[in-house]
This record gives C-alpha cells, sequence and structure tokens, in this order.
C-alpha cells in the first residue's frame, strides 16, 4: 500500500479516530486520583502512546475493512495492546499468576506433570489463608515442588512496579528451592507458550524480571494466534466473538502467566468452529468435523472441567450439514469419549489439589460439604439462588475490576463510569447484533443449556472446593465466565433493524473495542504510576 493510500485512509477514518480520543479522554479522567496530578508524567506520556497507537490500529482496520480481513485486524490490536499489558501490569499482579508462574517455570525445565518432592534444608513456600486474604510464607519445610530460586523475588515483589524494586536487574538464578503451589491439577498444554518465554529468559541469562515479561508476551502471542484463527474461521458473529476476547479482563488475562488465557482463546475458539460447522453447507462434513470439534472442547475442559460440556453444541448441528446420514451416533461416541477423559482426568486433579496451598485451608472440606447439601436440600435452593443473584452481579461487575494476588485491593476499585460504558457496548454487541444470522430454536435453547450448565458446575466446583463447609462463599470470579459471553449473540435472537446503524455499526464497534483496551492501560497507569 502507498503512502498516498495510506494518508486518504487517515483522512477517512478521521471521525472515527475523533470518537475514540474523545472516549479515552474521558474515560481516562474518571480513573484519575489525586496523585496523578502531583506527578503527572507517566500518566500523559501513557496517554500519548495509546492515543497514537489506537489512531494506528484504526487506520489499520480501515485499511483491511472486510470481515475477511478481520483475523489480521483482530492479531494486530491485541498484540498491540495486550503488550503494553504485559509491561504495565505490576508483578505478579494477577490472580494466581505467582503459583502459574511457578507452572511455566518447571515446564521450561521439560517437566510436563510436575513432582511434589521432598528435601531437607530447602525453602518451601506454602500459603496459609488469613483472615484479610493474605498469604504468608512458611520457611524450610521439606515438600514442594523444584523450582528456581529466582521465584523469591517474585514473591517478595509481587504488585510492585519495576520501578519500585531495584531487584528487577538481578540475574536469574541457576539455584533451586522447593516451592509448595504450582497448578499441579492443569493440563501441560495450558503452559508451554509461558514456559517458553521463561525458558529464553533463561537461556539468554537475562535479568530475572523477564522471566515474567517473556512469560506473559509469549502467553500473549499464543492468544492472538488462537483468537485471529477463531475470527478467520467463524462465518457469522466475527465482531461479537472479537468483542468478547477484547474485554478488558480478557487481554488483562492473556497478558499475564495464567492458564486462563488458554482457557479463553480455546473457549472462543470452541465457539467458532460451532459456528463453522452450524453454516456449513448441507452435506459438505464428515466424521473429521466432529472429531475436531470434540478434541477441541476436550482441550478446553482438561483446562477447566465444566466447559467439557460445550462439547454438546455438536448435537445442535443440522444433520444435512453432514455427508452421513448416521452422523449422530458418531457425536455420540465423541461426547461418551470427552466425557470419559474428563471423569479420568478429575481423578487426577482433585488429589493434585492437595498439593497447593488451598489443602492448607481448614476451612474447605468437598467431602463434608456434599455431606452438609445432601443433608439440608434447602441450602442447594440457597446456593441457587444466590449464583442466580449475587454471584451473577459480581461477575457482570467484575468486567473492568481487576484482582491483585496478593491484598486484592482491586475490588475497591469500582470504575463505575467504565463499567457502565462497557455494559451498553457489549449489550450492544452481543444482545443486539445487527448481523447474527439465522439460529434456529434449537440451537438457540441447546446453547442456552450449555451456558447454565458450565456457569451452574463452575459455581458448584467452587462450592465444594472453596467454600466454607455449610456456607456458600464459593469465591468465583468474572474470569471464569468470559467464554459463555460469547454464546449470547446466538442464543438471543434479537437484531437491531434499523438499517443506518447496521451499515456502520461494526466500525464503531472496532473503535470501542480498541478505546476499552486503551483505558485498561490507563486505569493501571493511574493507579500504580
Amino acid at each position: 500500500m502507498t503512502l498516498e493510500s495510506i494518508s486518504g485512509v487517515f483522512i477517512k477514518s478521521k471521525k472515527y479516530w475523533l470518537i475514540y480520543l474523545i472516549f479515552i479522554a474521558v474515560t481516562c479522567i474518571s480513573t484519575l486520583s489525586a496523585k496523578n496530578f502531583v506527578n503527572p508524567q507517566f500518566v500523559i506520556a501513557t496517554f500519548v502512546i495509546v492515543a497514537v497507537l489506537g489512531i494506528a490500529c484504526i487506520v489499520y482496520y480501515f485499511m483491511h475493512d472486510s470481515e475477511n480481513e478481520l483475523y489480521k485486524v483482530a492479531f494486530v490490536i491485541i498484540l498491540c495492546f495486550g503488550m503494553m499489558s504485559s509491561l504495565i501490569v505490576p508483578i505478579v499482579d494477577i490472580s494466581d499468576e505467582l503459583e502459574h508462574l511457578t507452572r511455566a517455570e518447571i515446564t521450561s525445565q521439560g517437566v510436563m506433570f510436575p513432582h511434589w518432592e521432598g528435601g531437607k534444608n530447602n525453602l518451601t513456600r506454602l500459603y496459609n489463608h488469613t483472615s484479610e486474604g493474605q498469604y504468608s510464607t512458611a520457611l524450610n519445610k521439606d515438600v514442594g515442588f523444584n523450582t528456581s530460586e529466582s521465584h523469591m523475588f517474585f514473591l517478595h515483589n509481587r504488585e510492585n512496579t519495576v520501578f519500585d524494586t531495584p531487584g528487577d536487574t538481578d540475574k536469574i538464578s541457576n539455584k533451586t528451592i522447593l516451592d509448595g503451589s504450582s497448578f499441579e491439577q492443569n493440563p501441560f498444554y495450558g503452559y508451554i507458550p509461558q514456559a517458553f518465554g521463561v525458558f529464553l529468559a533463561k537461556l539468554f541469562d537475562m535479568n530475572v524480571i523477564w522471566m515474567l515479561w517473556l512469560g506473559r508476551i509469549f502467553n500473549l502471542i499464543s492468544y492472538a494466534f488462537i483468537i485471529s484463527f477463531a475470527i478467520k474461521k467463524a462465518p457469522v458473529l466475527k465482531v461479537p466473538l472479537l468483542a468478547v476476547a477484547c474485554i478488558p479482563l480478557s487481554i488483562y488475562q492473556a497478558a499475564s502467566v495464567s492458564i486462563d488465557s488458554m482457557i479463553i482463546g480455546l473457549g472462543i475458539l470452541t465457539i467458532a468452529y460451532f459456528l463453522y460447522l452450524y453454516k456449513a453447507e448441507e452435506q459438505s462434513l464428515d466424521t473429521k468435523h466432529v472429531a475436531l470439534f470434540c478434541g477441541l472442547s476436550l482441550l478446553l475442559g482438561l483446562c477447566k472441567l465444566p466447559y467439557l460440556a460445550f462439547v454438546f453444541l455438536i448435537l445442535l448441528v443440522p444433520r444435512k450439514n453432514f455427508k452421513d446420514e448416521k452422523i449422530l451416533r458418531y457425536m455420540l461416541l465423541g461426547i461418551l469419549i470427552v466425557a470419559f477423559a474428563g471423569i479420568l482426568w478429575s481423578t487426577y486433579s482433585e488429589p493434585a489439589l492437595m498439593h497447593s496451598w488451598r489443602s492448607k485451608l481448614n476451612y474447605m472440606n468437598p467431602s463434608l460439604q456434599a455431606q452438609y447439601l445432601i443433608n439440608n436440600p434447602m441450602a442447594i435452593l440457597h446456593f441457587l439462588r444466590m449464583i442466580f443473584t449475587h454471584t451473577l452481579g459480581i461477575t457482570l461487575n467484575g468486567l473492568f475490576n481487576f484482582f491483585a494476588a496478593g491484598s486484592a485491593n482491586h475490588y475497591s476499585d469500582q470504575y463505575t463510569v467504565i463499567t457502565i460504558f462497557l455494559w451498553i457496548f457489549l449489550s450492544a454487541t452481543l444482545l443486539f447484533y445487527p448481523n447474527k444470522g439465522k439460529f434456529n430454536s434449537k440451537a438457540r435453547l441447546g446453547s442456552l443449556l450449555v451456558l447454565l450448565i458450565v456457569y451452574v458446575g463452575t459455581c458448584f466446583i467452587q462450592l465444594l472446593t472453596w467454600a466454607d463447609v455449610g456456607k456458600t462463599n464459593i469465591g468465583v470470579s468474572a474470569r471464569y465466565f468470559l467464554p459463555l459471553f460469547a454464546l449470547l449473540p446466538i442464543i438471543v435472537p434479537i437484531e437491531i433493524k434499523i438499517d443506518k446503524i447496521r451499515d456502520n455499526f461494526d466500525k464503531y464497534a472496532m473503535i470501542f473495542i480498541i478505546g476499552f483496551m486503551a483505558t485498561l492501560i490507563l486505569a493501571f497507569a493511574t493507579k500504580y504510576y
């Protein structure tokens, strides 16, 4: 593309990037506090960077303004703003990121299944839950997982920025310690991108902070590839899928070393592949498509077991799309295999939970909790009422509410203005999107049932493995349910019918998708710098 044509696109998109600039100015102002006026340099610099970066992304979008090329735009915008998030978010600030980093470092050693080991005179980090939500460090224990001694840097500097500690320039230690938790119950493939980043940091003898930064960056690159492929594969609802992938909380998780990045990415990819099957031409599919879909569902479900229910979406694909008239038997066989694999994995993952700080929570006991529910049926009704009121409210309020690993102080950051803007945008994009395509009642009701199975199943597992016995403090977060938002355009039959809005909806949607990602960066700049 010539410089002249790029200049033409820049001028053509002027209205849209002006809207973007106004939007990020308003949202940035809503996050300011007194300290930002005392030392405004970092915030001003960040605003200038995201303003220029956003305009560049908008121009790039208008250079590829067609559904067939949206996947390229998806990759670029996720990478641009995700990269900034990976660097600006404080040290191991994301929920459980320190433990995810432990697992990534272990995987970087070539260990696919962490070994619970013993060894005297080693240093072990065991977490003990306290009423303030803090975790204390226990020393001189003789059990845990072998990992780099450099983890002590991250343990001692959680929630700090690199400006708050001089230790980030230290070299990565070759010594090892025993670490008390490593997400042993999670599948190894959920940590391969992060592990590759950690491996490179160690290979090139980089400063210790690069273990975290390269782990985050390669996890982000993996997420960008998965989402880009999902957008390319989906024949319809490309913009709604991208909107879910770019919810600030999604980008926050994608630009971390958390396995949540893989869960969100695979969840959106599985839905995109379902849309591909659903909209396929008659008699164009065969058993390999069923096998691929079931395989995707299994990869997703092993990362978070309730998402195994996504495999039921295969039953919603019209039979006429398959060459084999008896394709139903292969669908059912695939579902059975996925279910059996999930049961086998649960027999491994449940005991693995005992090799973590979670086993030290003296109020948590799955067996006693199940017994309590059996003996008190009304408690089940209370649980169901709570998850469709209080818990649902937490989920909706949590789309721009971030969890800090140590003090959980992000829960005090309401970001009310931004959250309301985000609700309005997502409602328009997910519930009333003007170009949904046609889905029959079976697809809508079936998708709703799958959504409910995953939602209730996730909450129920939290009830067993997190809440006090006899209580319902299930400790859920909005991040657990992000892939479910991508099912809403299929479930809700309402569309925007106004032609003027329909014709330009995608353009405005892209502006706000980019705008909310920029707002994520600005929110962290105003809070921590």
